[in-house]
């Protein structure tokens, strides 16, 4: 069986009496891109901070690439750019991604000076001279740059315009195509639609579902605009939600459309338009429901 790229089990973090981690399990295989979702304070930074091993936990454990988060080995392997980057403001760009790439061991000039020219960074001036845009691209360069084996993302896209939004997302899939595995926690949920298989989603410190998005939108199902008159289809199996329309309305399903359609063979319908649920739809609908006890 092959080595996980990253294996979190069981894992606890106490700080006092405030459980900010509470027995997670989650895994990442090379070449998969998993989104991490919660709002604030749901304890992802924390996540990537013991995977990182920045952080010990209070229990359980966590490994990259079969080493302990935290061990030499380990690091070697891994990259991490967090949401609010705090670099030397002293240093110029380019000093900063020479010392970070000394610091992790390894970098690929090549792809760094591609990556510079690609993010449009000018690596000239000091750091206090960046905005926190620009202070990103430091931090996403010098995480690429690296080729390491696992990325931690910890809302990296944090101050960029959407410009440099879509570089980022064309890196990542890079990454994933070279076998990288990706770790990404984001607030920009359309980001983590596009880019990831799975989706883990964490409330209160607790794992709510891990799942892939094409698994999650059957959560919600599938929504119909039914334009014209379509007669009471509240009773039709499958058929969770009817909202009126000023021309028809509109039919959420779970399962097989097949009742739903045939209850419009008869009906007088001028158009149907369908569409799956957004992975923005799915997550409001978990955080919508009251936190288990």
């Amino acid at each position: 069986m092959a080595t996980r790229a990253l294996d979190i089990n069981d894992m606890v973090k106490d700080f006092g009496t405030t459980r900010a981690v509470d027995h997670v399990s989650l895994s990442l295989e090379p070449g998969e891109v998993v989104g991490f979702l919660g709002p604030n304070g749901a304890g992802k930074s924390t996540t990537l901070r013991l995977a990182l091993g920045l952080l010990r936990p209070t229990s359980g454990s966590v490994h990259v690439l079969g080493f302990p988060a935290g061990s030499d080995e380990a690091r070697a392997r891994v990259a991490y750019v967090a949401g609010d980057v705090s670099l030397w403001p002293q240093l110029t760009g380019e000093d900063t991604l020479t010392l970070l790439a000394s610091l992790h061991g390894s970098t690929d000039g090549a792809y760094t000076t591609e990556l510079i020219e690609r993010f449009e960074l000018d690596t000239r001036k000091r750091l206090r001279a960046y905005s926190k845009g620009n202070r990103q691209k430091v931090a996403l360069i010098g995480a690429f740059a690296t080729r390491a084996e696992v990325l931690l993302l910890d809302e990296p896209t944090s101050g960029l315009d959407p410009l440099m939004e879509r570089v980022f997302r064309e890196c990542v899939v890079e990454a994933r195509d070279r076998g990288q595995a990706i770790f990404l926690s984001s607030h920009m949920l359309s980001e983590v639609e596009h880019l990831c298989s799975r989706v883990a989603m964490v409330r209160d410190g607790k794992l709510v579902n891990v799942a892939d998005v094409t698994e999650l939108q059957t959560r919600i199902g599938v929504e119909f605009d039914v334009i014209g008159d379509a007669g009471d289809l509240s009773t039709i199996t499958g058929v969770t939600h009817v909202e009126e329309l000023p021309d028809g309305v509109r039919v959420r399903i779970t399962g097989s459309p097949v009742p739903f359609f045939a209850a419009l063979a008869g009906s007088k319908v001028t158009a149907v338009h369908g569409r799956e649920a957004s992975l923005e739809e799915i997550f409001l609908s978990y955080y919508d429901e009251p936190a288990a006890p």
